[in-house]
């Protein structure tokens, strides 16, 4: 079975490429992928996947099975793009290498046992859809989730930050200015909070981190702005770590209200992230099978000091989120004009093909192998009740 996904991967290259080149062509913001849902959810029809629209009343979200029952692999496309930013990180690479792999993988399921499902999961910029899902049990049926992104190297599935989204709102009096001596106004108490912010900032521990920006604070010099509104993105190597900063800031944004007299409210806008946990059982699995494609060099787990939405479903389901370099070039920086051109280069392709490949034989080993299944299974319990108990103590 695994020269017949081989072999069907290398009839679709040129579908694959057209997926990646689409997607680039038409680079569409978080939750208004129309297009590019619309083009995958048309190739998995093609292929006879059952395919669910409007997936969970989020119109650009799509959920698609092949195959009953269990073991049910799971693979994530994302396909947003960064707002006037085209395909700087890559998704339209995620969605090819998760529909390569499904789509192989699918070629032989009946052979065997279980279900290929793609989740369709838009948003990843803002407040992505994956958390959505989570909250509202999705992924609660699903054995094991599969996905790898595109970057200038290759590296094993690593952790990443757990994220809270902040908003601060300062409200007061409109005025003229020159009438307000002696007075404080609301972008008097959210500069202030910034500043405080970026002196406590250098004190926090566990690779906790402060990122804000100011959306409302007036329109005119002259005049005192009746409201002024920042978001911060909390960031920590741990949610329970976060939280802790989260009820810092609450306290400080109460205090800053108090003392100059300015209303204030704190309250989160966007859901959470929660670290990802990585399966390492699953990851040593993927690993081999990337090197068996011909990627040899691979480096050790990347913790990046991003947040991922899969890390809130990394505590419900076994994953991995590998990278995999698309460039030949190593002056190519990551997120950059350059590395999105790079995502349609014919090296980027055969990556892609390769990656796809590597996750196909991986979901494969689980369906053929039962005691790989329990034993990544015992090692997601381990790993989290070990994160929990270094937390405790």
């Amino acid at each position: 079975m695994k020269q017949e996904i081989v072999t069907f991967l290398h009839s679709i290259d040129k579908d694959i490429f057209n997926l990646s080149k689409y997607i680039y062509d038409n680079p569409e913001s978080s939750f208004h992928e129309y297009k590019c849902c619309s083009y995958l959810i048309n190739i998995f029809k093609k292929y006879n996947f059952n395919v669910i629209e409007n997936y969970i009343n989020i119109p650009t979200a799509f959920y698609a099975q092949y195959g009953n029952g269990h073991p049910k692999i799971c693979f994530i496309c994302e396909y947003d793009a960064v707002e006037n930013g085209n395909h700087i990180t890559g998704h339209n690479l995620i969605s090819s290498i998760s529909t390569g792999a499904a789509l192989s993988l699918s070629r032989v399921i009946d052979k065997s046992h279980g279900s290929v499902i793609v989740i369709g999961c838009p948003g990843e910029f803002i407040g992505s859809s994956k958390v959505t899902m989570a909250k509202q049990g999705v992924f609660n049926d699903i054995d094991i989730v599969l996905m790898a992104h595109p970057d200038v190297i290759t590296a094993e599935s690593g952790t990443s930050m757990a994220l809270l989204p902040l908003k601060i709102v300062y409200k007061g009096e409109m005025g003229l200015r020159y009438r307000s001596l002696g007075s404080y106004s609301p972008l008097d108490a959210c500069l202030f909070t910034f500043n405080t912010i970026n002196m406590l900032s250098k004190g926090l521990k566990h690779d906790n981190g402060i990122d804000g920006v100011i959306v409302k604070g007036g329109t005119s010099p002259s005049l005192l702005p009746s409201e002024c509104e920042s978001r911060f993105y909390l960031r920590g190597s741990k949610m329970c770590y976060v939280i802790e900063l989260e009820k810092k800031l609450r306290e400080l944004v109460k205090t800053v209200g108090n003392l100059m007299e300015i209303h204030s409210e704190a309250s989160i806008y966007e859901l959470p992230y929660e670290e990802l946990i990585t399966n390492t059982t699953l990851s040593r699995i993927f690993s081999h099978n990337l090197k068996e494609t011909g990627i040899i060099e691979i480096e050790s787990a990347k913790d990046t000091l991003s947040s991922l939405s899969l890390g809130t479903v990394s505590h419900l389901v076994p994953c991995i989120h590998p990278y995999i370099s698309i460039v030949e070039d190593d002056s190519i920086k990551y997120s950059s004009g350059e590395f999105a051109m790079a995502t349609i280069s014919r090296f980027a392709q055969d990556r892609v093909m390769k990656t796809a490949q590597a996750l196909a034989l991986t979901a494969l080993d689980i369906i053929e192998k039962e005691h790989l299944l329990q034993e990544i299974k015992l090692n997601s319990l381990i790993i989290i009740n070990s994160s929990a108990e270094n937390v405790r103590y």
